[in-house]
């Protein structure tokens, strides 16, 4: 009896049956302390992220907190092992009015600045952020249509630069009253500001808490226009935006 135990221990099940666990538990363990995969479903970071785009997000970047882990379990509060974001960094945080979901957008305010919108541009403690008009953003549906969108490149003080668009000339939120950024909070926004719920809305976004940033969006690894379904394999490399492919964020 004690033979054939041992025998089912040492079997070929039972070590395809420990490989699958060490391999389950190690991509667990890389996907709660080194890299999570993430794909953009809105287009809210146009025009630096894409719909379509997977990137990998950095867990290590600002330490770890409750949300670094799957389902957020309320262990610990706090961060450990903490490192401040910067300005300019374009981060996957869990939304503070519900805790759960993850957005993806780009640190503007630290903790104390003050922001304002006046026409599109932002001001940053009392100084506008420079902003000059490139060149348009060429957009193209599936069918073949384009449409242009103003851009216009902004740098922060740390030399941060970056473009955003311009959908709307001053709408809603391209004019602001002022915002102070509490102590232990940031100031999030989307590259394209007309289409973007952030922390310019309070109600939906507000200050991001440093405990709900969940890490820094690294490396675009896989990019589709979504013109094929998964089971379409003829029509992958026309989907495929290679130009994208393994492309750092910046």
């Amino acid at each position: 009896m004690s033979e054939n135990i041992n025998k089912i221990r040492s079997g070929p099940v039972a070590e395809n049956a420990r490989t699958i666990f060490y391999a389950l538990l190690i991509a667990l363990l890389i996907r709660a302390f080194l890299f999570q995969p993430f794909n953009i479903p809105s287009g809210s970071m146009i025009p630096t992220l894409l719909v379509g785009d997977y990137l990998f997000v950095a867990k290590y970047s600002y330490g770890y907190s409750k949300h670094s882990l799957p389902f957020s379990p309320p262990i610990f509060d706090g961060r450990i092992f903490a490192r401040q974001p910067q300005r300019g960094d374009v981060v996957v945080f869990k939304v503070p009015t519900d805790n759960r979901t993850d957005f993806i957008k780009r640190l503007i305010g630290l903790p104390g600045d003050t922001i304002e919108m006046r026409h599109g541009q932002i001001i940053l403690d009392g100084k506008p952020v420079p902003r000059v008009r490139v060149e348009d953003f060429v957009e193209r549906d599936i069918y073949g249509n384009v449409r242009r969108i103003p851009q216009y490149r902004e740098t922060l003080p740390d030399n941060v630069s970056y473009v955003t668009l311009d959908l709307i000339e001053d709408s809603e939120y391209d004019n602001t009253g002022v915002y102070v950024v509490p102590p232990g909070h940031y100031f999030m926004m989307g590259d394209n500001r007309d289409n973007s719920n952030d922390s310019r809305v309070q109600n939906v976004v507000g200050y991001v808490p440093f405990e709900n940033l969940v890490g820094n969006a690294k490396l675009i690894f896989f990019s589709t226009d979504g013109s094929a379904h998964f089971w379409e394999i003829w029509r992958w490399p026309s989907a495929i935006r290679w130009n994208r492919l393994f492309t750092w964020v910046q």
